[in-house]
């Protein structure tokens, strides 16, 4: 038995794998201008092809940005539904990336309407910022409410606000400059370059890493608070951790690519399906990869089906994500139904 479990896990990790080389390889050929897979070896070899600039300086910063923030958003995601014991709770869904989106919007007009440069930094910074105001009054209301449903309810309607509010100063700003940030709003991982990709990279590597030196503690948090304590963990820190750490990780994807849909509820339930098992210690990985490989498949589509014109990301991710919640709403209504 714990060698079927054992293949299992291999062959899915496998399976994410080469589904990530793939769509990497299809996000880098296929689009306008199409570039055969032969230049693109011959360039990484170092000869000069036709399409260089298309190839490193578009293609292929794109193609790692959509790999480094759908893995964090998957991640942050599982968090959260870690966190809230919550089968739906996602970054997008309890509001978290709306109020990053808000703050990040206010700093970019207010520095943009005043000649300052925008940075990396400073956007990651408003996002957490931004992030965390969202996830405070998430938490003011999940004491306030026993109610899971209600909590997912109110994170909804704080989203709907922020989004509101975001609306006003996009069109209300006055920069020539805004357009862009009205196309970002939206979610899309065009203008990603290398040095974005290096930020982000950096960002959610760290994050990454002390996610997963926490797997050991989450995998006692998941059989319950009374069994966290008997074992020695820390719960009001480990608590903490997951507030900060999916708050970084939502703040590092809506500062570069805007708020993107339901990817953070739909791929940690997708994984934990493939996978047979919710142990953080193999979940943490195979979330990462599984919001990767959805990430760059939505891109892909979003990029080409409507070519030349772009489709923003999130119509592709709610097109595929939106019916597994569905199906998860569905499936733990009949298992309440079944108890």
């Amino acid at each position: 038995m714990k060698c079927d479990k054992k293949i299992r896990y291999l062959l899915a990790f496998c399976l994410l794998l080469a589904g990530t080389l793939i769509f990497i390889v299809l996000n880098v050929c296929i689009g306008t201008v199409a570039i055969p897979l032969e230049d693109i070896l011959a360039s990484i070899q170092g000869y000069a092809i036709q399409n260089e600039r298309i190839l490193w300086d578009i293609r292929m910063p794109r193609a790692v940005a959509a790999l480094v923030l759908g893995g964090a958003l998957a991640l942050a995601g599982y968090l959260l539904q870690t966190f809230f014991h919550n089968p739906i709770a996602g970054p997008f869904v309890l509001g978290i990336s709306s109020g990053a989106k808000m703050v990040v919007a206010l700093v970019m007009v207010f520095l943009m309407g005043r000649a300052f440069t925008v940075s990396s930094a400073i956007l990651i910074l408003a996002a957490f910022i931004g992030a965390m105001l969202s996830m405070g009054f998430v938490l003011v209301m999940s004491h306030k409410v026993n109610n899971m449903s209600m909590l997912v309810v109110a994170g909804v309607m704080i989203g709907y606000i922020c989004s509101a509010v975001t609306e006003l100063i996009v069109n209300f700003a006055s920069d020539a400059e805004i357009v862009n940030l009205h196309n970002w709003s939206k979610g899309s991982f065009s203008g990603m370059t290398w040095d974005h990709v290096a930020v982000m990279t950096g960002v959610v590597a760290v994050t990454g890493i002390i996610i997963f030196l926490l797997a050991k503690p989450l995998s006692a948090y998941q059989s319950g608070e009374s069994y966290a304590q008997n074992m020695g963990v820390n719960i009001r820190l480990l608590r903490m951790a997951l507030v900060v750490l999916s708050s970084i990780l939502s703040a590092c994807i809506v500062a570069f690519a805007g708020p993107i849909s339901f990817v953070g509820i739909a791929v940690p339930h997708l994984i934990r399906n493939l996978l047979g098992t919710a142990k953080p210690i193999l979940m943490i990985p195979a979330c990462f990869l599984g919001g990767s490989v959805f990430c760059l498949f939505c891109d892909l589509l979003a990029r080409t089906l409507s070519a030349p014109t772009e489709l923003s990301i999130s119509t592709v991710t709610a097109i595929f994500g939106a019916p597994v919640v569905i199906w998860i709403m569905v499936r733990r209504n009949r298992e309440k139904m079944a108890a």
